[in-house]
């Protein structure tokens, strides 16, 4: 059996951060596993630039972005293997994992950091109608096609979802000569970053038409086209709306889901929202020693935050590692009031907050000119104006610890309310 203080479950941008964090929090027996053939995940196809501008100061691609982290984790020599899935993680925090140059492996580990990421929402998923040719992919497959393999998936493209990864692929698939003739969203609302619409939509005067989607596909062994319909609040299509449009080629981008199998399997409590683990304000999951961070907790929209609560996890790991972590006395949990979808962390031990308390969360609408009021069993303790709130951008919170420390109460609740009320 293999002994590592550390083993971290992923080596994408969020596992390349925390296992940086907890080397440069004095654990040195560290581990990354990676079940792909390189380093960085998902960056190394997102070739478009936009990424670092909160950690780095500076715009860089995918690639780049991933790059630095995989250089300082060679630095800062810290071991991983390529290559390799994971299967099991027990309890007592033994890690089956299975390679073809090791063959298969029982890793003994002090705490475990998982950062698998999160996977595409299929076809099957969604449940459209019709037949089933070659020329359906999800956005991020297609990325990858065009991106690593230099495979291009279509020439007269029709996008289903308006989530960053669609979006992205509209302005991807137009430079490479594609001409793409919509982007259909079932919401009243986008679910991208709206620098994403801006860049990637208008500036190549792409249609984006919300409250629309897909209800035929047509084609026998390849798409020859498909049917768009206008749906009404209940999101059910409108007789009489269909609209049909030839394509060879159909790009789903219709959510992401965080990729938790073996969390579940390991018995760790999933919440019912995020679909990602319930974490405390150490990034610890229920079970103890065990943490995650990144997209398998929730979906973030920027991979900065992603970083940022990664060296959170990787901190703590180390802590938790040198039993620093303190089972505080006082314990909070979080709530999702009025307007609010989700918070992470769900749950909060005031011991283990250095100053202050980051707390990220997602609205349930899109809203303007709103108050985000944060509170302690109804005792207001913060305010923030809030000019435009959507359900793609992710919102965060600091709070501090004094502001909990002077008040009673077991819970903070975050909710919204129409600023002057």
């Amino acid at each position: 059996m293999l002994n590592y203080d550390i083993v971290v479950v992923g080596g994408g941008p969020a596992g390349l951060a925390a296992a940086i964090e907890a080397k440069k929090n004095g654990v040195d027996n560290i581990l990354v596993i990676e079940r792909d053939r390189e380093l960085g995940g998902i960056l190394q196809q997102c070739i478009h630039n936009g990424f670092g501008l909160h950690i780095f100061k500076e715009e860089l691609t995918g690639p780049e972005y991933a790059e630095r982290f995989i250089n300082e984790l060679r630095e800062l020599g810290i071991e991983y293997k390529l290559d390799t899935m994971v299967l099991n993680i027990s309890r007592n925090k033994i890690v089956s994992a299975i390679n073809t140059t090791d063959g298969f492996m029982t890793i003994k580990a002090g705490a475990i950091i998982l950062a698998m990421g999160c996977r595409e929402r299929t076809r099957g998923a969604i449940n459209i109608p019709g037949t089933r040719p070659a020329g359906i992919f999800t956005a991020g497959t297609a990325q990858r096609f065009v991106n690593m393999e230099g495979y291009m998936v279509g020439k007269k493209v029709v996008i289903l979802g308006s989530g960053d990864i669609g979006l992205i692929m509209a302005r991807r698939m137009t430079l490479e000569g594609a001409q793409v003739l919509t982007v259909a969203e079932l919401m009243p609302y986008s679910n991208g970053l709206t620098r994403n619409i801006v860049q990637c939509l208008d500036d190549y005067n792409i249609p984006l038409l919300l409250s629309h989607t897909v209800i035929d596909i047509k084609g026998k062994d390849r798409v020859e086209g498909v049917v768009i319909a206008k749906v009404d609040e209940n999101r059910k299509p409108i007789p009489g709306t269909e609209k049909y449009f030839e394509c060879d080629t159909l790009l789903l981008s219709v959510g992401l889901i965080p990729e938790n199998e073996l969390s579940i399997n390991t018995g760790i409590e999933i919440d019912s929202v995020t679909s990602g683990p319930v974490v405390n304000e150490s990034m610890e999951t229920s079970i103890e020693g065990i943490f995650a961070c990144g997209n398998v907790v929730h979906v973030h929209d920027l991979v900065d935050f992603v970083t940022e609560e990664s060296r959170r996890a990787g901190k703590s790991a180390a802590r938790f590692v040198k039993n620093e972590l303190k089972d505080s006395s006082k314990k909070l949990k979080t709530k999702a009031g009025k307007g609010i979808r989700y918070i992470v962390p769900q749950k909060i031990r005031i011991d283990n907050i250095d100053k202050e308390l980051e707390v990220f969360m997602r609205v349930d609408n899109v809203y303007s000119n709103m108050k985000m009021k944060v509170s302690v069993d109804g005792k207001e303790i913060k305010s923030i104006k809030k000019k435009h709130l959507a359900p793609g951008e992710m919102e965060r919170v600091k709070i501090n610890k004094e502001d909990l420390l002077t008040l009673e109460g077991e819970q903070i609740i975050i909710s919204l309310e129409k600023e002057g009320a």
